[in-house]
């Protein structure tokens, strides 16, 4: 898909948009450049994308793709008619059917963070990255007792980042401690993560693709040596064994995949809403 550009399109953040755009165009093997473009909420906004689409179009020679979120009936309007480009409307392609099915209107909301003040799933969320940033490789270990989650591992395995996008996407209070040579020197888990064993859950990796990780970070250290790599690897691993915690390789899943299989083993209602 050479010289095609996408543009995501929204009265909001665009991250619906993007979301859900790039999930369907993953299944083409193409690498078109994208675009968002949020808080297209007025008349003005919109023939000014509008013009940016279709400058596009002549300039590539070719149509632009473009997904939108908008619920305002006057951009939308703007925005399809006017455009040189294929537009999926992704809003009225599945809220006008539900409409029909429930037999009720949709309150046209703008964006999934309007009026956040009065959302308590948001200020979960805010919540829950205070606390995965709080807890983070192990600086703290001050109300473990509140974590849903409590991932392990060798370090660079993945554990900050999946902490992360538990607590931004899902509200999920993620803490993360790394395992360290001397934990398995004394052969047991580290005495703070005793008593929430039962919350704890384990990353490994390939030594290999930890090789390589590592020595971005260290290079020609101990640390990234291939040999220590697959030791700590190893020893972790015997040591989630032993001690009856789930785990999972990350060496080949994407940190969406990821979170998921922790929420399925560990927090189920959180696939829920």
């Amino acid at each position: 898909m050479p010289n095609r550009t996408v543009f995501f399109v929204s009265d909001g953040t665009g991250i619906t948009a993007e979301t859900f755009g790039n999930s369907i165009l993953n299944q083409f093997a193409a690498k078109p450049r994208h675009v968002r473009r949020p808080f297209i909420d007025t008349a003005d906004k919109a023939h000014q994308v509008v013009r940016e689409i279709n400058h596009t179009a002549e300039t590539e020679g070719r149509k632009p793709i473009v997904f939108i979120t908008l619920v305002d009936s006057e951009v939308l309007r703007i925005v399809k008619d006017l455009t040189k480009a294929l537009v999926l409307d992704m809003f009225n392609t599945f809220i006008e059917p539900l409409e029909a099915e429930f037999g009720m209107k949709s309150n046209h909301r703008v964006g999934r963070f309007s009026d956040v003040s009065k959302s308590q799933e948001y200020t979960d969320r805010i919540e829950a990255i205070n606390f995965s940033l709080a807890h983070d490789d192990g600086q703290s270990a001050k109300n473990l007792q509140s974590a849903d989650v409590i991932l392990v591992g060798v370090s660079r395995s993945g554990k900050t980042p999946t902490s992360l996008y538990l607590a931004m996407q899902h509200g999920v209070k993620a803490a993360n401690y790394p395992l360290i040579p001397e934990d398995f020197e004394r052969g047991h888990l580290p005495s703070m993560l005793v008593p929430h064993k039962r919350k704890c859950f384990g990353l490994t990796i390939d030594p290999v693709r930890l090789n390589q990780i590592r020595n971005e970070r260290r290079p020609g250290s101990k640390y990234a040596a291939l040999d220590n790599c697959r030791y700590e690897v190893s020893a972790a691993e015997a040591m989630m064994r032993r001690e009856g915690i789930a785990w999972l390789s990350s060496t080949h899943k994407s940190i969406e995949e990821i979170a998921t299989t922790i929420l399925r083993d560990i927090r189920p209602d959180r696939l829920m809403y």
